[in-house]
């Protein structure tokens, strides 16, 4: 049951059952869309396995207490940073600027990420039966990718706000008026959804006709190859194609517009210079973040390590609590 490892006292049971309640109301809205006629086709032809066991970050009965306390608090303080952004930028008429309104979209696709992800984490951690059943983890797989995904084309269109406002300020409000950066946020919303259909087309084609067994504290294609019961190279090969391409080629123009950014400062005055810079330099830890570990666990072969989930914790947690 949820409550075999609750902390001491009514603090620990009262935080626990909203975040049960928070999960369940994500599981009811996950079970809506798995409601899919071509996901129960999938499910009953392609594998005969109806639910996974997720080992999660570890076993220890005490550490997880530990993982229950600390993530939360990251969780809360994600989601409630993120909705504040959001209420503020909307609210505000004077945060109106190109800047504020790629910074609405991150929020926004942070919050959504985080939620994906951590309300499970936290919920398991203080639960005996850590399942998921075979729709929720598709469900699972194409919504950590759709949002991750457009947070990662945010962060490249942000870059590119500072890279006009630095290197061409008098024609900022010219190049990214309100409709061109309408246009940049729908084609990322476009690009995220053909990222993550990819990505559920090949998980949908993986059979699994026995080991259910993730070792991870979510569904992602990485362990679920790993438990698939056919060759899996070709799939490996289709996903670093995607997923991998998309790390390494963002990451890479992200790294060029700094570059250019800060080869552009030399002609700025040394206040000017260091006022953006410190900007630069708080994108850069955003971008770090994120794009180091998801280089890491996407762009290699389908070959798995105890590492990956802590590594995974820094750009499904770390990431979007370090975008506050």
């Amino acid at each position: 049951m949820a409550e075999a490892y609750m902390p001491r006292g009514t603090g620990g049971n009262v935080v626990s059952k909203i975040m049960a309640q928070r999960w369940r109301a994500f599981k009811v809205m996950i079970k809506l869309l798995s409601s899919s006629p071509y996901l129960q086709t999938t499910m009953s032809t392609n594998s005969s396995v109806n639910e996974f066991i997720l080992l999660c970050l570890t076993q220890d009965p005490r550490k997880q207490k530990a993982i229950f306390g600390v993530f939360l608090m990251l969780y809360l303080v994600t989601l409630l940073g993120n909705v504040l952004i959001l209420v503020t930028i909307k609210r505000s008429r004077t945060l109106g600027s190109p800047m504020y309104f790629f910074l609405f979209y991150l929020s926004f696709a942070d919050a959504c990420f985080s939620t994906t992800t951590a309300p499970g984490l936290i919920v398991d951690a203080l639960s005996q039966q850590k399942t998921i059943s075979y729709n929720e983890c598709m469900i699972q797989v194409f919504s950590s990718h759709f949002f991750g995904c457009m947070g990662i084309f945010v962060l490249i269109l942000m870059a590119f706000d500072r890279y006009v406002a630095i290197c061409k300020p008098l024609r900022y409000t010219t190049i990214l008026n309100r409709h061109v950066c309408s246009v940049l946020v729908i084609l990322g919303w476009v690009g995220s959804c053909i990222h993550s259909s990819a990505q559920i087309f090949l998980a949908l084609r993986l059979p699994f006709c026995g080991p259910n067994v993730i070792d991870h504290y979510f569904c992602d294609l990485q362990p679920l190859l790993k438990l698939a019961c056919m060759d899996t190279y070709v799939i490996n090969l289709l996903v670093v194609s995607n997923s991998g391409a998309i790390c390494m080629v963002s990451f890479i123009i992200l790294l060029i517009s700094y570059v250019i950014i800060l080869y552009s400062l030399r002609n700025y005055s040394a206040e000017g210079s260091r006022k953006a810079l410190s900007t630069c330099t708080s994108h850069f830890i955003v971008v770090a973040l994120c794009f180091v570990p998801c280089i890491f666990i996407y762009t290699r072969p389908a070959t798995t390590f105890p590492i990956d989930k802590v590594v995974a914790v820094f750009y499904t947690i770390g990431h979007p609590c370090s975008t506050l």
